[in-house]
């Protein structure tokens, strides 16, 4: 069913004849530093006995690869006020009391449609868990990044292409498995005026390394980025099952 929206605050895409289709449902993600960790068997047990009780709690347990007592936990839900209403207080109980956070590292996005998909639920909801809850993704990347003023002075046919290279080369990896990514708008919810969160997860390691070094090289990224970064990498240790490979349909 097509929501009733204010033109401009719902997610756009089109139907299988090309007319253009409108929802108002996405994703919000965030994720969690913390430091001081020296026993990660306990907050494995405590997340896991979270999404037995709480109410839609979902989401990645990860091992900090820079921190030795290092752990981030990633969370989504479609209704943003689950992060203030039931994750805060869970985050404020041992063992997350205990633990030094890391706010530096705080980030938080939601997906997004460009405007052409003809497959909105899948895009907003159903695709970003699949990536991020595949059991053979063990590895994932996570950053911020901000573009500078320049790209959004450009022609929007000149930026349809530089992004159009950018997305080439993530579906050049996706395609060989080397790695699969997860992209974020944050506009206005992010503490240091970020744009987006980039989410790269794979099977291994030096692929995800790989796929960063090669964006560097994209117009995109050489010309129009004002900043990129922290970096958060992790390996999982706990991860919410991963969905079903067939979308749901529309509401």
């Amino acid at each position: 069913m097509t929501d009733k929206l204010t033109i401009g605050l719902g997610e756009y895409g089109c139907d299988q004849d090309g007319n253009p289709r409108i929802i108002n449902h996405r994703l919000f993600i965030q994720i969690h530093v913390f430091s001081g960790c020296l026993d990660d068997q306990k907050v494995l047990l405590m997340v896991e006995e979270a999404s037995r009780t709480i109410a839609g709690f979902e989401g990645v347990l990860y091992r900090d690869l820079n921190d030795p007592q290092g752990i981030g936990l990633l969370v989504a839900h479609e209704n943003p006020s689950f992060f203030v209403e039931s994750l805060r207080p869970f985050l404020n109980r041992p063992p997350f009391s205990g633990l030094e956070p890391r706010p530096d590292f705080s980030m938080i996005g939601r997906t997004y449609s460009i405007g052409y998909e003809t497959d909105l639920e899948n895009i907003l909801l159903h695709r970003p868990r699949l990536r991020m809850y595949n059991p053979k993704h063990t590895w994932a990347v996570w950053y911020p990044l901000r573009r500078g003023g320049s790209f959004e002075q450009l022609a929007p046919e000149e930026q349809k292409v530089i992004l159009q290279e950018h997305a080439q080369l993530g579906i050049s990896f996706s395609e060989n498995d080397y790695g699969q990514d997860i992209r974020l708008a944050c506009h206005g919810m992010d503490v240091n005026d970020n744009d987006f969160v980039i989410g790269l997860v794979g099977s291994e390691l030096y692929p995800l390394s790989a796929m960063v070094q090669t964006m560097r090289k994209t117009r995109q990224t050489s010309v129009h980025l004002e900043r990129l970064g922290p970096f958060f990498v992790g390996k999982v240790l706990w991860q919410s099952p991963c969905p079903a490979t067939n979308p749901p349909g529309p509401n």
